[in-house]
């Protein structure tokens, strides 16, 4: 078997296995990358074909006109190695036909060169024929050899730059894929670098489409392992922008020295500035009152903006950037419009002083008014009444109070040190009553939220207000587990009815079904700020035993 068959064999081998690769890749147009990885190895397979009429050519002549020939497929690999990289990674945004028509320059060129060698050496120094083997021999000596090798290996390299994003992936399969693709471009590229250091024996044939046989198992690999171009990873980086540009907040990303590398248009919108005009530019000069951010973290207070449409007041949050290693590489600054926030903030405090002021002024003119009745119980009605839309504010005021601390962010106390604070609060208020407490020590050892104050004592005085008698009896027991304390109140009242459990448990009051005050309200909504739950349940043999279970928050902050 002589070198010539065996390298013919080889060719067809290569042949083969990229067509079967085309085809695969060609069913799944139109997939982003699908058409350049089909033009890819169309141009590998028809470089591999022209070799074999090359070497089958009877004369130098036809020998010459298939090296020619050859030029179609040499060029327009590189070219389609990139514009697939690009689609396929989701930076379909420089495949446009500028920057084809400018990639295409080199190739063009190429070719035409290629079919005008009798006319200049800028490609092909040299022709003849190795003796004993009628192989042609071509030496590619000429300036414009060096351009087209510089033209392929950077575009080679650009593309696997962009597939090695992808290496490091959360996904298997676009781990897979990547793999496989690198291996399909660096193997011909390693022996296309070997040939042209004359470091492989091959008698002046470029063994680089024997290699595409390897490139092109590689690929069959990806597209039928790895669901190549069928799992695609094109559209993450394209979401990933959608989401950084239609979030509603500002949001602008700083390098290491503080000029802005990306802003996205909400911010852009803020402050009146076209987003290219942003980019480039020092942090400083974008940001106002930037020397206040903090290096990590939330801004204390809130940041004041000028805009066309006003004055708006922004949250800042700033979040460092870091590279796989863990070192710092940028920071992002977000930027969260708060003037909603402060208006509803203005309103409640209106609220606020209107049930402070007002109510408590028209009970006090009704409970003198009532004083002077002839009818005494139309008096104490009228009393009783006058005292209820009194409290009926006072709960108001505490739910906005409630609002307000929680916004303000909650502080850990020690649950010990809040029980004996809501149990003194509820004994000064009802002397005449009896408290059971139903826990240890060990159970109270732990920090919660202050938001769990109001819940505790407006569940005290609940269980109060519904006992059976003049000196009612309330138990409070604690128990906990290794995240959570469960904090249990129970009366021995008639038990609360199903109306208000329901109107609690859907959330909103209508017209047909209401609870009969505030407190309940106060007890859930706290409840759910603090991240935890509230359950009611009946008492043996009356009343109601209701549990609040909250998370344990770090002792350190206790």
């Amino acid at each position: 078997m002589t070198p010539e068959t065996v390298l013919t064999g080889l060719l067809f081998v290569s042949i083969g296995v990229g067509f079967a690769a085309a085809i695969l890749a060609w069913r799944e147009r139109p997939e982003p990358g699908a058409t350049p990885l089909v033009a890819l190895l169309a141009a590998q397979s028809w470089w591999a074909v022209c070799i074999v009429f090359r070497l089958r050519a009877p004369t130098v002549p036809a020998k010459l006109l298939w090296a020619d020939l050859a030029w179609l497929g040499v060029v327009s690999i590189p070219l389609a190695w990139l514009l697939f990289a690009l689609e396929y990674t989701g930076r379909d945004t420089y495949v446009s036909r500028g920057t084809f028509a400018g990639l295409a320059i080199v190739p063009v060129a190429t070719v035409v060169l290629a079919f005008t060698t009798p006319y200049h050496d800028l490609l092909t120094v040299h022709v003849d024929t190795v003796a004993g083997s009628g192989v042609l021999q071509v030496e590619h000596g000429g300036p414009w050899y060096a351009v087209v090798a510089g033209y392929t290996y950077l575009l080679g390299l650009a593309g696997a730059v962009a597939i090695l994003d992808l290496v490091s992936s959360d996904s298997l399969p676009f781990r897979g894929q990547a793999a496989a693709l690198l291996v399909g471009v660096s193997v011909p590229w390693a022996t296309n670098a070997l040939y042209l250091v004359e470091a492989l024996p091959t008698a002046g044939i470029d063994p680089t489409p024997i290699a595409f046989s390897v490139s092109g198992v590689a690929y069959l690999g990806a597209l039928t392992q790895f669901s190549l171009l069928h799992t695609n990873p094109a559209p993450r980086k394209r979401a990933r922008q959608i989401i950084f540009d239609g979030m509603q907040e500002g949001a602008v990303v700083l390098d290491t020295n503080d000029y802005v590398v990306d802003a996205n248009d909400y911010i852009a919108d803020a402050l009146g500035t076209p987003r290219c005009d942003l980019l480039g530019r020092p942090g400083r000069t974008v940001i106002p009152e930037y020397e206040r951010l903090p290096a990590e973290g939330t801004l204390d207070g809130y940041l004041t903006i000028e805009t066309d449409t006003g004055t708006r007041p922004f949250d800042v949050g700033v979040t460092p950037v870091e590279n796989g290693r863990g070192d710092t590489i940028g920071r992002v600054v977000t930027l969260h419009d708060i003037g909603r926030y402060l208006r509803q903030q203005q309103r409640l405090e209106v609220l606020n002083r209107v049930l402070r002021h007002n109510i408590r002024t028209e009970t006090n003119v009704i409970h003198g008014y009532a004083e002077e009745f002839g009818d005494e119980r139309a008096a104490d009605i009228i009393k009783e009444r006058a005292l209820r839309i009194d409290a009926i504010g006072q709960k108001g005021r505490d739910a906005v109070e409630l609002f307000q601390d929680a916004r303000n962010g909650e502080r850990a106390r020690r649950l010990d040190d809040l029980l004996d604070t809501c149990i003194a609060a509820i004994y000064e208020a009802n002397p005449a009553i009896s408290i059971e407490r139903e826990y240890d020590a060990a159970d109270v050892d732990a920090a919660v939220s202050d938001l769990l104050e109001p819940v505790l004592e407006n569940l005290l005085e609940n269980a109060v207000r519904h006992g059976t008698h003049d000196s009612p009896t309330v138990r409070v027991g604690v128990e906990r587990d290794e995240t959570r304390v469960h904090v249990t109140i129970t009366d021995d009242g008639p038990g609360i009815n199903d109306t208000e459990l329901a109107v609690l448990e859907d959330g909103t009051e209508s017209a047909l079904r209401h609870g009969s005050g505030l407190g309940l309200w106060i007890v859930k909504w706290g409840t759910e700020m603090m991240g935890g739950d509230v359950s009611f349940a009946e008492s043996d043999p009356h009343g109601t035993a209701v549990t609040v279970s909250v998370p344990i928050l770090a002792t350190d902050d206790a």
